[in-house]
């Protein structure tokens, strides 16, 4: 990635944190404590996780702790008995804060840090994954609280990106599918064609010969199954061929709690 893309990155972080914050101007009393498919998460959870992480992207925290994969729930379990007005307050504050920094260059975006989820990256790269994760949870909410929306857009598009990117590693790896084989995902936006090699690595290819598995489902079903927002066994997938190797593909696009 580049400078250019570093900027889009910032467009799509920003883009989506105000969705999520517009978002829950429509939410009524009773919404905060829905629960969501985050297990264990209620709404107001949702926007607690997202204050605690760009609170402690901001050295804001104070408490030392470095925000992990492993403890997500750090910063739901501090907010459980505040209040969803106390929150957004805090979020809102937060996130203009946020902006101005990334904009403003006070944020080095060359830096390379370790992330929360254990990858060094540059932070301009890591940006891209800071918008997915918002429009992810802005999506449970969403979800939760029967108010669809912001299913295009630049968050949309980071969170193709990181999921597509992965299916190589889906079906070489977790699905083991074997050399010549070849598996096909497509929703209305895109498709992706993944073939393995005789060095069993697995790659994505342009070829059109018809593959060993092809998997069509809507936009919403792949980032759901990516994110482990459902199960494989009840997503709503048409499959074409090898029914064995389309069960351990699906099994496997999980890539992120």
């Amino acid at each position: 990635m580049g400078e250019t893309d570093w900027q889009a990155n910032i467009d799509a972080f920003e883009a989506t944190t105000r969705s999520m914050l517009g978002l829950s101007g429509a939410l009524g009393a009773d919404d905060w404590e829905r629960a969501t498919e985050c297990p264990g998460w209620s709404v107001k959870d949702q926007y607690s996780h997202i204050l605690g992480i760009e609170r402690w992207l901001l050295g804001d925290t104070g408490d030392g702790v470095s925000r992990t994969a492993e403890n997500t729930a750090l910063d739901v379990e501090a907010h459980r008995d505040s209040a969803p007005d106390a929150i957004l307050g805090e979020l809102q504050d937060v996130i203009e804060r946020r902006v101005v920094s990334l904009r403003s260059g006070a944020t080095d975006l060359t830096e390379v840090l370790l992330t929360p989820f254990g990858r060094r990256m540059p932070y301009g790269d890591f940006l891209r994954h800071r918008a997915f994760d918002v429009w992810m949870h802005e999506q449970d909410v969403r979800r939760a609280v029967a108010r669809p929306g912001n299913l295009d857009g630049p968050g949309a598009d980071c969170t193709r990106a990181i999921l597509g990117d992965v299916l190589p590693f889906v079906v070489g790896k977790r699905a083991a599918a074997r050399p010549g084989q070849a598996v096909v995902v497509e929703t209305p936006e895109r498709r992706w064609r993944v073939v393995v090699g005789d060095d069993r690595r697995a790659r994505f290819d342009d070829g059109d010969a018809e593959p060993t598995v092809r998997l069509r489902m809507a936009w919403e079903t792949f980032f759901r199954l990516g994110g482990g927002r459902v199960q494989a066994a009840a997503a709503d997938v048409d499959v074409t061929g090898d029914p064995h190797l389309a069960g351990r593909v699906l099994a496997g696009m999980a890539v992120t709690p």
